[in-house]
């Protein structure tokens, strides 16, 4: 990192062993992201009055070179596991390195391209045997089965309606599944 990093304690005494332990796990996911510019923590304790069952909560605040990376660890209440520091703190460093493999994906242009399902038009039907066959744009037949129409729109199904699909390899062929009514 460029920038040293910055602990800040709030509602509590700093502690050398708490410091000890972030600098080893910031250490540890600095070398793993070469890119880290600064990080910033601050840990904040319970309320003096509430104490006893009171809730830690951990900021993070990373800086990269192409943007910020935060992570605002403040549990449900009914999360007793903060009470302890160091499991509020082990939490809130994995959430950032889940961000910060995010961030690496982005970057490198690994992103997670979901694909269109393949579209065609119903060319026959057979209610009373509860299938029906769809056309595909390239002129493929594929059949398809009553229980795979969603929403149970089987029955209003009509030739030429278009639908789109998944397609999958069945018994006699390719079946489709998941076949949904476009309007």
């Amino acid at each position: 990192m460029q920038v040293p990093l910055q602990i800040t304690f709030r509602n509590m005494d700093a502690s050398e062993a708490l410091e000890a332990e972030i600098h080893k796990r910031i250490d540890k996911l600095a070398k793993k992201y070469e890119q880290l510019v600064s990080c910033r923590i601050v840990v904040e304790a319970p309320q003096q009055h509430r104490r006893k069952g009171g809730l830690y909560k951990i900021r993070i605040d990373m800086t990269c070179p192409e943007g910020k990376v935060a992570v605002n660890r403040e549990p449900p209440v009914e999360h007793h596991a903060h009470e302890d520091v160091y499991v509020a703190l082990r939490d809130a460093i994995n959430a950032a390195e889940r961000q910060l493999d995010a961030y690496t994906e982005r970057r490198k242009g690994h992103v997670k391209v979901h694909e269109e399902p393949p579209a065609g038009r119903i060319t026959f039907l057979s209610p009373m045997e509860n299938y029906g066959r769809i056309t595909t744009v390239d002129g493929r037949e594929i059949y398809f089965h009553r229980n795979s129409v969603l929403h149970e729109n089987f029955d209003t199904l009509t030739i030429n309606a278009p639908v789109t699909f998944h397609e999958e390899e069945g018994e006699h062929g390719p079946q489709a599944s998941t076949v949904k009514i476009e309007k």
